[in-house]
């Protein structure tokens, strides 16, 4: 039978249409439009507006701080002592993200996103979104939060990382300067979600972390209005800046992209470890958790990795938590390759239930049976799903209407 509560078809497109373009009249936001910086002769003249009223970020200290701590930049093992220095210009070290990045002025960090001017760390993405969506939240996906809901999607540009396989690269690619955006407060995002109907909004498409000041103020004007927020995100931040938006947020999805540190350096330009770290943390709080592996042909898709990603989920986080083993398309710099074998995911998916995890999903390949949930006891069907809609609903008060059993997550 169909939940009333949940998304169809018909539904989902009159709620999209009705944002169509991200205007979503009435909330005072316009249509925004990605533009190639490096042929936009605008770009240079775009970016010192941006720099002019970027406000402070979060979480970065600097040479001309007083009293810093320059062991957080050098090395432990390094003699402060025997090689006195001076920075002629202050120095900013960003500590939102793995990477630390150490900016001079001037500068900016791996993201993109954030600036070292005169010495104070700047958000270059607060208050400019790049696109603005109305999603199933299936689409992230999340399969065990709230099924069948609308997520007013958003992003900025810049990501961290520099995945070869990326299928949002125009956006996480790019820099501020290379699209035009109206400024656009956090309550007015809040306020367009509600507009719209959407139970939730989603943090997505780029790496939300690069705009954390912006996540959690969004987050926290939404919850005045009711509304859950949820973040879709590689994992690469530091401990505090995640500690703060698993204050403000209901679930979060992370991309586990392979268990090998190798994979992730030459893939990715990023390491494994901070990744776990922020899965941990997350798994301890009272957030929902959802993981996805990109299972990429020649890349991650070994028995190896993937029985070391299954035997690692289970030893840390339990059998409980739903993993997506989602099919990979050619795209960015990866387009040689061809698209991962159904025959692969559904191994993936062999593995996982062999282990003993509960919930593993077949991603990205619409009316398969692996995109369905099944209960753990009885192995019926609780949750229905044709591609990124929910068609029927087994569950009463979160059990399994045939047997009884608890389905883990989080249904109204």
């Amino acid at each position: 039978m169909r939940d009333p509560s949940t998304l169809s078809r018909r539904r989902f497109l009159a709620q999209a249409a009705s944002g169509a373009a991200c205007a979503l009249l009435g909330s005072g936001l316009r249509p925004l439009a990605a533009e190639s910086g490096a042929s936009d002769s605008g770009a240079a003249d775009r970016l010192q507006d941006i720099i002019r009223n970027a406000p402070r970020a979060r979480y970065w200290i600097s040479t001309a701080t007083a009293g810093a701590d320059c062991l957080q930049c050098h090395g432990p093992a390094e003699s402060l002592t025997r090689s006195p220095h001076t920075q002629d210009q202050p120095l900013v070290k960003c500590l939102l993200c793995a990477h630390g990045c150490a900016i001079p002025v001037g500068g900016r960090g791996r993201c993109r996103a954030r600036m070292n001017v005169k010495g104070e760390l700047r958000s270059l993405v607060y208050g400019r979104p790049m696109a603005i969506q109305i999603d199933p939240i299936e689409k992230k996906p999340f399969y065990h939060f709230l099924p069948g809901s609308t997520a007013f999607s958003l992003a900025t540009s810049g990501c961290p990382l520099r995945c070869r396989f990326c299928q949002n690269w125009q956006i996480s690619q790019a820099a501020p300067e290379d699209y035009q955006a109206r400024f656009t407060p956090p309550g007015d995002i809040a306020a367009a979600a509600a507009a719209h109907d959407a139970p939730v909004i989603a943090f997505t498409y780029n790496e939300p972390a690069v705009f954390a000041e912006y996540l959690t103020d969004i987050a926290r004007s939404g919850r005045k209005r009711a509304l859950r927020h949820v973040l879709i995100s590689c994992g690469f931040m530091n401990a505090e800046p995640l500690a703060e938006m698993c204050e403000v947020l209901d679930a979060i999805k992370i991309d586990l992209k392979g268990m090998d540190e190798d994979f992730y350096r030459r893939v990715c330009e990023a390491e494994l470890r901070p990744v776990l770290r922020s899965i941990r943390l997350i798994a301890k709080s009272r957030v929902h958790l959802e993981l996805v592996n990109l299972v990429v042909p020649t890349l991650n898709d070994s028995e190896k990795m993937l029985r070391g990603l299954v035997d690692w989920v289970l030893n840390e986080i339990g059998p409980d938590v739903p993993v997506h083993f989602t099919r990979f398309h050619p795209d960015y710099q990866l387009l040689n390759l061809p698209p991962t074998p159904i025959a692969t995911l559904e191994r993936a998916r062999e593995i996982a239930l062999g282990a003993g995890m509960h919930y593993p999903y077949v991603g990205n390949v619409p009316g398969h049976p692996g995109n369905h949930t099944y209960c753990p006891a009885c192995k019926k069907e609780v949750i229905k799903r044709d591609g990124m809609f929910v068609t029927e609903m087994n569950l009463k008060n979160g059990s399994c209407r045939f047997c009884g059993r608890a389905i883990a997550g989080v249904w109204k």
